[in-house]
């Protein structure tokens, strides 16, 4: 990590904007020609700052409106939610992307390690996949599926060749809330049940039905959604009651001591009693389906103890319910060891959810399913007009085919774990990193007030470090349910080297915090 360190520090340089006062500019960013550009806002004199790896692409120049232009129809004319999502004080005004690298308007250049919430797979722009969306365009822009074309038949048979027998038959949509809407419905009809299980802290979509699955209060209305949905304690073996110091399937385990044995996780088996509890008192003998996240993405990366999956698996094909993995932000080689998050946990689901990375960031959504399932569903019509569509099987097929050309999945596997260790060295450094978790590049970082409580450290005093890490040249994500937890998902092209300016920047940050204080 040190030899991404700049071996000698810059001056303080003070400018204004005409959309915001930005005052002390310190952080170095390159622009793609490689000269200087003193960017950052953040007011604090860094003692040593990392140099971003190098970039031989070069963005097109930025000829668009003004930033204080689009800020303003962002304010009064897109609708209020789009401001309340907004990441930063200072928000980031994208132009363009290539690989893991994104441009803003002014030419600022950003190393991208949560790949639009970890939807960019296979890189930004990625050129093989754009020469297949260009070609598709120029053949056939929409059909469906009342007509046979070719696109659609060529990808499901890709796709489904890397799943599991017997999950075999495959139904596209345009979304993850649509994937997962869909196997609401399917499971309910073929099991003739209605009530379904989740996660606390799981995030399954937006739609009215889904946000029922959905057990976040940030993401909750005051009105009624997605009825007959429950769900049971989140077994997670940081912040829960239970844990260990050899629970989770990862490099990089929790520092929480426990008396297991090396094969046999206890806090499994304290969280599986939480789920029979809530058999025995919240639902019906008979349940629809059981949801579950391999490891949760909106939650904070929180990776469950061993086995659990597999014996929450058990208890509810018992009650004649099927079990859905949603595979939105684990699938596609994401956690390096395995193509889809499930099978790390040893387990075939009956049904798998996917979105987000299935087509680089082009909207996109699938549900597949077994035969008998599939079959269950066959009583009504099923129509989805954009589902399938030739430019969406076009775009998805050429990124089955460029993770396996890339060798995506060895990267995930190899720069993921790089990466965590790296991490943990930081947690035991310092206090306020509680954890780090994850597998592949589904990371993890959550932070506290101190490691004895485990308190989650405020969002105010999280989001100071989240600005730091922009203002010095990389983009990462937040979640968890208080907020406290730094999502690491990048587009999965990165390189050690990319992860070295990651780790400096970071480091950087939590020590201009900490001085803060």
């Amino acid at each position: 990590m040190q030899r991404a360190l700049s071996r000698m520090h810059r001056p303080c340089v003070a400018r204004t904007s005409n959309y915001w006062n930005v005052i002390d500019f310190t952080a170095r960013f390159y622009r793609p020609s490689g000269a200087l550009c003193q960017k950052s806002a953040v007011k604090h004199t860094f003692s040593d700052l990392p140099e971003m790896p190098k970039c031989h692409f070069s963005p097109e120049p930025y000829q668009g409106m003004s930033a204080k232009q689009m800020l303003q129809i962002r304010q009064q004319n897109c609708n209020p939610m789009t401001m309340k999502v907004t990441s930063y004080k200072k928000p980031v005004f994208i132009h363009q992307g290539h690989m893991q690298w994104l441009w803003d308007v002014d030419g600022r250049r950003y190393l991208d390690l949560f790949a639009g919430v970890a939807t960019v797979s296979v890189g930004h722009c990625h050129p093989k996949v754009t020469a297949a969306a260009e070609k598709q365009l120029r053949r056939l822009w929409h059909t469906t599926n009342i007509y046979v074309y070719p696109t659609i038949h060529e990808y499901v048979e890709k796709l489904v060749a890397l799943l599991p027998e017997p999950l075999k038959v495959v139904y596209l949509t345009n979304s993850g809330s649509e994937a997962n809407d869909l196997a609401m419905l399917m499971a309910r009809l073929h099991t003739g049940n209605f009530d379904i299980l989740t996660f606390r802290g799981s995030y399954h979509g937006g739609s009215p039905q889904t946000m029922g699955l959905t057990s976040n209060a940030a993401y909750k209305y005051p009105v009624a959604s997605g009825l007959g949905c429950h769900n049971t304690m989140c077994p997670d073996v940081f912040r829960g009651p239970w844990g260990g110091s050899h629970c989770r399937d990862s490099p990089i385990q929790t520092y929480r001591q426990c008396s297991c044995p090396s094969d046999h996780c206890q806090a499994t088996d304290m969280y599986i009693g939480q789920l029979k509890e809530v058999f025995a008192t919240s639902v019906p003998s008979r349940i629809a389906a059981f949801f579950g996240e391999p490891i949760q993405g909106v939650g904070g990366s929180v990776q469950y103890p061993k086995d659990y999956l597999k014996e929450a698996y058990k208890l509810v094909r018992e009650r004649g319910g099927v079990c859905i993995a949603d595979e939105v932000q684990t699938g596609f080689g994401r956690t390096g060891s395995d193509y889809w998050g499930f099978q790390g946990h040893g387990v075939i689901p009956d049904m798998v959810t996917m979105a987000k990375g299935i087509g680089n960031g082009f909207p996109m959504g699938a549900v597949v399913t077994t035969p008998e399932i599939a079959s269950s569903f066959g009583k009504g019509v099923h129509f989805n007009t954009f589902g399938g569509n030739p430019v969406a099987c076009a775009i998805g097929s050429s990124v089955l085919d460029t993770i396996e050309e890339d060798g995506i999945q060895k990267i995930s596997a190899v720069v993921g774990t790089y990466l965590l260790e790296e991490l943990a060295k930081l947690r035991d450094k310092y206090e306020i990193i509680g954890d780090v978790r994850g597998k592949g590049l589904m990371i993890g970082v959550e932070m506290v007030k101190d490691k004895a409580s485990r308190d989650p450290l405020p969002p105010a005093d999280v989001a100071e470090i989240f600005e730091d890490v922009k203002d010095m040249g990389v983009l990462i994500g937040k979640g968890g349910v208080y907020g406290q937890t730094f999502r690491i998902k990048p587009p999965m092209c990165i390189t050690k080297e990319d992860a070295d300016f990651f780790l400096a920047v970071f480091n950087q940050a939590v020590v201009n915090y900490m001085e803060r204080r």
